[in-house]
């Protein structure tokens, strides 16, 4: 396989005094030992027992959504063989029955598959981000847990900018590269097993035959390993597979956008453009590839000086409240068939 290059890393960095060029940096970076003060990662440091219990000690009882895998995945959480469905069964839980599964299974060979995906903190653990803080709140991020065994997530990207930090266990990240996406052979759109369009490639025995072109995307990964306390700033839409390398496994990520929520999602326009230019003639395909070339992926002042100032409308850059509400209601009119 091909050799994956490793990701910057810097030391000495803690809860509420991280460098402003890591929040912009367009490139991943590991901040080691970055959350060990966390009474939870000091407590994983003892044993995952200790770090089951500190998590159990702010638990208050509301049901978490949890996956249950038979062996024979081998941790992989993915889809069916007919890709209508998932490979998982899920169903919502108490927490404490996660643990004490987790715990039961430690020492089996090839366990099932338990896997807990991004649980927003303060609907389970309330108190948990008081205590064990990463010092964001300036940016109002998304805080989320993640619990599980030996899992394999399938490469995904994420919209926002994300802070992970390991807690207990270790963690895995292989990432690839925005520009990359047409080298790992992406499933469908509308069904994924975390919600997110993922790639189909198994990275730990990938087929060259089916995916000849997942070679380029290897050379081009980068991969680190977490241990508790350290943490992993992923970049928007940089690719990331994510596996558990313990029986005992548990991540914060901290999910958080650099422009207003007015704006909306990207994916939505995706989608909208799928609907409305991917079926297009070739020549007219090309022509609206040239008006979005214009007027969104090389946007310059300059290009529209000749408009005055009060008459840009949706053209004002940056683009404010007032004329994103008439988009946005413009094109809820436009959508009605």
């Amino acid at each position: 396989m091909t050799q994956q290059g490793h990701i910057k890393e810097i030391a000495n960095c803690r809860p509420g005094d991280i460098p402003e060029f890591i929040f912009s940096s367009s490139q991943p970076i590991v901040l080691r030992d970055f959350a060990a003060a966390w009474p939870v990662v000091k407590e994983a440091k003892i044993s995952s027992e200790k770090a089951a219990e500190y998590l159990r000690g702010l638990y208050q009882g509301n049901p978490i959504f949890a996956c249950y895998g038979p062996p024979e995945n081998n941790g992989r959480v993915f889809y069916n063989e007919q890709m209508n469905g998932f490979n998982f069964q899920g169903a919502k839980v108490d927490l404490n029955l996660v643990l004490d599964k987790l715990l039961a299974q430690s020492k089996q060979q090839n366990p099932p598959t338990l896997y807990v995906s991004s649980t927003e903190i303060n609907s389970v653990l309330p108190q948990f981000n008081h205590l064990n803080n990463a010092g964001l709140a300036h940016l109002n991020p998304l805080t989320s847990i993640w619990l599980g065994n030996q899992t394999r997530i399938a490469a995904h990207y994420d919209f926002p900018h994300n802070l992970a930090c390991c807690i207990a266990g270790r963690r895995r990240f292989t990432l690839f590269p925005p520009e990359q996406v047409a080298n790992l052979y992406v499933g469908p759109m509308e069904l994924s097993p975390g919600g997110q369009d993922i790639s189909l490639v198994d990275l730990d025995n990938p087929d060259f035959d089916t995916y000849p072109k997942f070679k380029q995307a290897l050379a081009a990964s980068l991969t680190t390993e977490l241990a508790p306390g350290d943490a992993l700033f992923i970049p928007s839409m940089w690719w990331h597979h994510v596996a558990g390398l313990e029986s005992f496994n548990a991540l914060i990520t901290h999910w958080w956008r650099d422009t207003p929520a007015y704006l909306g999602r990207p994916e939505a326009a995706l989608e909208l453009a799928i609907l409305s230019l991917r079926s297009l003639p070739d020549a007219q395909r090309k022509a609206w590839q040239n008006l979005f070339e214009h007027y969104v992926f090389e946007p310059d002042t300059q290009k529209d000086a000749h408009i005055p100032a009060d008459a840009k409308g949706m053209l004002t850059l940056p683009l404010d409240l007032q004329n994103a509400k008439k988009i946005r209601a413009g094109l809820l009119n436009k959508l009605k068939v």
